[in-house]
């Protein structure tokens, strides 16, 4: 044990602390400051920039719902676009799906996937191996602007918060091309940041798709890590309202995908309930079309 700590830096007034059990790496990459630790109770930790992004303790929770949710309301998802996650645990989900024949993965830093394949290995397993896995160092917005429409099934954003590196993926032309490249039945889903604490992100970033997307919508998942309540994950769809499937419909698509009875925080009546927002979260998204 050491009488070292590491302070989250993500808000002014308010911190969470861990002891540092030991540091595996502290590295400044062209985009961020990374560092990965060992705590006493969440085992590694991986931060950017003084943000914790994931810990071995309860990434499973965050991971599993920023995957599982979008995939399985979409039914027959067979091409996945990956935007940032370069702990590889998305990607790891997405695969987990038997009917998903590509899943793209583009993470514009190159640093966070090799720290996190040599420290955090657990996370991603053997989804860096998967022949179906397409792994791309290089920038998400420049992906999309250029991919063929109508090519992508369910985009995943999986990024920082609306700051730094992470800004560009939070704009209208982001939107706008990541419309253009789904199928008419596609989805996507990004981190909205916790609204006890960040409501204008999901505010701002609903209101965003709104224009582009005729069903935008939230759901939430509880990540001990990321304080302050729950983590909102936004939603936009092209075809189907994914906040109106059936337990019984994500039951029976969980069932053929391969992952019922495979998680640890996400099942069919989660999912489901999951869109059923509190109303200090939900009067932060604009009005039902």
């Amino acid at each position: 044990m050491t009488d070292a700590w590491i302070g989250e830096t993500l808000y002014d007034g308010w911190q969470q602390r861990f002891r540092v059990r030991k540091e595996l790496a502290r590295t400044k990459s062209p985009f961020q400051d990374i560092v990965v630790f060992e705590s006493e109770t969440h085992g590694r930790v991986l931060v950017l920039d003084g943000v914790i992004q994931i810990t071995e303790g309860d990434e499973f929770v965050y991971q599993e719902m920023l995957t599982h949710v979008p995939v399985l309301a979409h039914g027959d998802a067979k091409s996945v676009l990956i935007i940032g996650a370069g702990d590889g645990g998305v990607l790891r989900r997405v695969l987990q799906h038997r009917g998903v024949e590509r899943a793209v993965m583009v993470e514009i830093d190159g640093a966070v996937i090799e720290l996190s394949k040599q420290f955090l290995p657990g996370i991603a397993g053997d989804a860096w191996t998967d022949p179906r896995a397409d792994v791309i160092v290089g920038d998400g917005i420049d992906y999309v602007a250029k991919a063929e429409s109508g090519s992508v099934d369910v985009i995943i954003v999986d990024s920082t918060d609306p700051i730094g590196v992470g800004e560009v993926l939070f704009t209208d032309a982001f939107y706008a091309h990541c419309a253009r490249i789904l199928t008419p039945n596609g989805i996507i889903v990004n981190q909205c940041g916790v609204p006890f604490m960040q409501a204008d992100e999901l505010r701002e970033t609903s209101l965003r798709r709104a224009q582009f997307f005729p069903h935008v919508s939230a759901y939430v998942a509880a990540v001990p890590t990321y304080v302050g309540g729950f983590m909102t994950l936004g939603v936009a769809a092209k075809g189907t309202n994914p906040a109106l499937h059936a337990v019984e419909t994500i039951r029976a698509r969980a069932e053929q995908a391969g992952i019922l009875g495979t998680t640890g925080y996400w099942t069919p009546e989660i999912h489901a309930g999951a869109f059923n927002l509190p109303p200090y979260i939900a009067r932060h998204l604009p009005a039902s079309k």
